[in-house]
């Protein structure tokens, strides 16, 4: 039989649940294991009443995933790559184009809070391209300046009002 790897909840409450069989107070090991005080004793009361298999047995809450680990790391590699080899115009990754990228690849849609979220837990986040184009050329810039800034700029007129 295939053994099961355990999620991180599940590594918590059993991390817990032996320092509370060692005899560690409730808000050391909230503090240790980074949960909520009320939530050990939800937990110690767990495994006074079923021992530690009841705290490995603890159901998950929440809405399931609608991406797996496998999926998960499949995105991260692929948004490791550049946006254009995915057939976008620029080299510069945005919410709205994962989310296109996450459809594509899975099927699934996701708010751009959602996609942010993902990405934070993916390691990623936030880079702001630098200010100037690469394509800039600064000698045609410095003419520009010289040349047809001055010609476009008012003139004072020299009415007095």
């Amino acid at each position: 039989m295939e053994k099961k790897r355990m999620d991180e909840a599940t590594k918590k409450r059993l991390r817990a649940g032996r320092m509370l069989l060692k005899g560690k107070g409730c808000a050391e090991v909230a503090l240790a294991v980074g949960v909520a005080r009320q939530t050990v004793y939800t937990w110690k009361a767990l495994l006074d009443e079923g021992g530690i298999d009841a705290l490995r047995a603890v159901p998950s809450r929440g809405r399931p995933a609608r991406l797996d680990e496998a999926q998960l790391r499949g995105l991260r590699a692929a948004v490791l790559q550049k946006p254009s080899e995915h057939g976008f115009g620029t080299e510069l990754w945005t919410l709205k184009r994962v989310g296109v990228l996450i459809k594509r690849m899975y099927g699934v849609e996701f708010g751009q809070t959602q996609i942010w979220r993902i990405l934070g837990a993916l390691g990623f986040s936030v880079q702001k391209p630098e200010k100037r184009a690469i394509e800039r050329d600064e000698d045609a810039v410095r003419q520009w300046k010289r040349r047809t800034w001055p010609a476009l700029k008012k003139k004072p007129s020299g009415k007095a009002d």
